[in-house]
């Protein structure tokens, strides 16, 4: 079969989920490629995933590493998308017989950030008041935030990013913890109280990074989608999902990460929690850039060591039983 991109008149079809930031994701990757080969028409085909559908049970819940990119998944695999765009936060570690991550996008800020209600504007987190309601639907802030404010309130919150800061100004919470790159992306920059420091909570693994999908086979198009890839991010990813493929994490436990890289040598702190925050194994490694993924296999063993599988070992029992 002729690759689609090395055929005469091109087209290559981009899958995308239909929520706002995953279109402006999209088209952001579309945008790009457009302009690094003007003679391919790339086209913009949208999909809604189970994770898209339910929005009244908590993620965690719902028990299912694949929530937002199994039908993209199945769109490849069946051959009517080329490539998918996930926010790679959601994209499982280990993917369907026949798919690759192909490429890895310059992240924006990985960091989570306080969002508040308007009555607590001159409040930071450190200094809300006990009993403040935070909503959140990540079990790794909320086991990080137990862990450092066991006086809050927590509360499951779902929904898209607009929802949610409705539901926020109308006074059902004090205060949200969303990923600063989403609302970024969105134009709502100014909805960012406080950036939080990787000492309160570390980010998802891949958070602010967008991983491009597309058949293992597809030589070319692989070839093509490197043109978008930005190297620092993909190490720094590459070592965050490795070390969470190891510890067998979805992306709905407590697990977080924070990567730097300093003259070519890569730094990874990663941390696994109880939900209930009173349970925390944190450490960190330092190396090689070009070693990433043997770097995150290694900060993986290190805190399986501390006691991070018996952690998660609980945690995925607490799921099962459905509490």
């Amino acid at each position: 079969m002729t690759s689609v991109v090395s055929s005469a008149t091109r087209t290559i079809r981009i899958g995308s989920r239909k929520s706002q930031l995953a279109l402006v994701q999209t088209y952001w990757v579309r945008e790009q490629l457009q302009s690094s080969f003007p003679d391919i028409t790339f086209e913009v085909h949208t999909m809604s995933t189970q994770g898209d559908k339910i929005l009244d049970v908590a993620l965690a819940k719902i028990g299912d590493k694949g929530l937002f990119t199994k039908e993209l998944e199945l769109g490849m695999i069946n051959k009517e998308i080329d490539f998918a765009v996930h926010s790679l936060k959601d994209l499982p570690t280990n993917l369907p017989e026949g798919l690759t991550l192909a490429a890895i996008t310059e992240r924006e800020n990985p960091a989570d950030a306080l969002v508040v209600h308007e009555k607590y504007k001159d409040k930071q987190i450190e200094t809300l008041p006990a009993g403040a309601v935070i909503g959140t639907s990540s079990l790794r802030r909320l086991a990080q935030l137990r862990h450092q404010f066991p006086h809050f309130t927590f509360k499951d919150v779902r929904g898209n990013l607009n929802t949610r800061l409705a539901k926020l100004d109308a006074g059902e919470y004090d205060a949200l913890i969303l990923a600063a790159a989403g609302l970024q992306r969105l134009g709502m920059g100014d909805r960012v109280h406080q950036i939080l420091p990787k000492e309160i909570s570390l980010h998802a693994v891949g958070q602010g990074a967008l991983g491009i999908e597309c058949r293992t086979d597809d030589a070319d198009l692989i070839s093509l989608l490197k043109a978008i890839e930005h190297p620092e991010t993909r190490d720094r990813c590459l070592a965050e999902r490795s070390f969470l493929r190891i510890l067998e994490g979805g992306c709905q436990v407590p697990i977080g990460v924070n990567t730097e890289i300093h003259d070519g040598n890569l730094t990874l702190t990663g941390v696994v929690a109880s939900v209930d925050g009173q349970k925390i194994v944190k450490d960190t490694v330092t190396g090689t850039a070009s070693n990433a993924e043997a770097l995150g296999a290694e900060l993986a063993k290190l805190l399986r060591e501390q006691g991070a599988q018996e952690i998660l070992e609980e945690i995925f029992a607490e799921i099962q039983r459905g509490s």
